[in-house]
């Protein structure tokens, strides 16, 4: 009997899948993403002033992204630092409900904040595997930086890994 308990209990240990991504958020804290975004105001240039990255990650030059409207809906041409990888994401960024986008590649962005001006954006993800801040131009403001920080901090992320 405890030879069969012991290889149910070393087969389960097998099922349990770890967590690959780093995590910068936590999973059991709510996230919300902005119900009333005004999806066309995203449009235009943007730059990317803040990225969630480990402590051991690669330097990388903050992305930049261009959103456009086209017939279709909203597109974007960007390369981003995302946990110190450069990443590029080109075509289109559909809608997936409230303030949430499925990029080209990749799981779906919330716009967890954007500021009254449309000039600020906090973008993130449910599963905490990335987050980033992009500003319609650099450096950001200092107010708008405490305003992101608190947004991401209430929505769980860590900002021991904001850089």
């Amino acid at each position: 009997m405890y030879r069969v308990a012991v290889g149910l209990v070393l087969i389960l240990a097998g099922c349990v899948s770890k967590q690959t991504s780093p995590g910068f958020r936590d999973p059991g804290k709510q996230i919300y993403s902005n119900a009333v975004l005004e999806t066309p105001r995203l449009v235009g240039q943007w730059a990317q002033v803040a990225e969630f990255a480990t402590k051991d990650a690669a330097a990388c030059q903050p992305g930049n992204a261009a959103i456009s409207q086209a017939a279709s809906g909203l597109t974007i041409d960007a390369r981003l630092c995302l946990n110190g990888v450069s990443t590029a994401f080109s075509g289109s960024l559909l809608p997936a409900g409230p303030g949430r986008f499925t990029p080209p590649r990749g799981e779906v962005w919330w716009v967890i904040w954007a500021d009254v001006g449309y000039r600020t954006l906090v973008i993130g993800t449910p599963s905490g595997a990335f987050g980033f801040i992009l500003n319609r131009e650099r450096p950001l403001p200092a107010d708008r930086l405490r305003a992101a920080q608190e947004v991401l901090d209430w929505n769980g992320y860590n900002l021991a890994y904001l850089r």
